[in-house]
């Protein structure tokens, strides 16, 4: 499913844009499928806060594990190309001036979330727009882990249940936002549309 000709006029004047069912069931389950079952974590790396060398590992701010997309798999090409697409059209509409995309599997383990933040808050971070796709199966609201989303005054304003198939589109630098802890094992898609300029760690 394309993305509806009406997200960019949503991208501008609320900073963001919930897409329900913009991937098929099938590509959803198979890019799920790339991913370790059963609470096993092999082949996945902790994520941590901060670039560099100050780069961290806390698990009182963030507890996912995730591995970068290489575009190995026909799922992870389709998906690129899905992205592709977001990025000319954004730039037609709304000059972001972002020339490429960078995207991470996110897998939660139960009880982990990510605190309220900016996906770019410097200056020289070339993030502009990021990108959540939920890969999860049946997921119910009593399931805990949506993406909840603030205002610039810290007020919270939308929450998104991560059910499999929905991308949310959201301005890097303008939409805080925080995952809340999940019962389940919670699985996504990050991917980050950034403009020329220093590299930075992942958030």
């Amino acid at each position: 499913m394309a993305a509806p000709p009406d997200f960019l006029d949503a991208l501008a004047t609320d900073g963001f844009v919930v897409l329900p069912g913009w991937l098929e069931p099938a590509t959803v389950a198979a890019l799920r499928a790339e991913l370790p079952s059963g609470g096993n974590l092999e082949g996945l790396q902790r994520a941590g806060v901060g670039r560099g060398g100050e780069r961290r590992v806390l698990d009182s701010v963030r507890g996912d594990w995730i591995r970068w997309l290489d575009g190995s798999s026909p799922e992870q090409g389709w998906f690129l190309q899905r992205m592709e697409a977001i990025r000319l059209d954004v730039n037609r509409g709304l000059q972001l001036g972002v020339f490429e995309v960078e995207a991470h599997f996110a897998v939660y383990p139960p009880g982990s979330g990510y605190e309220r933040h900016l996906d770019a808050f410097q200056s020289h971070n070339p993030r502009r727009l990021s990108a959540v796709l939920y890969l999860n199966r049946e997921w119910a609201a009593a399931d805990g882990g949506e993406l909840a989303i603030f205002d610039a005054a810290g007020h919270e304003i939308r929450r998104v249940l991560p059910e499999g198939g929905t991308l949310v589109l959201f301005l890097s630098q303008r939409v805080p936002h925080a995952v809340l802890p999940a019962l389940r094992w919670r699985a996504s898609i990050a991917a980050w549309f950034r403009v020329r300029g220093r590299d930075c760690a992942s958030t």
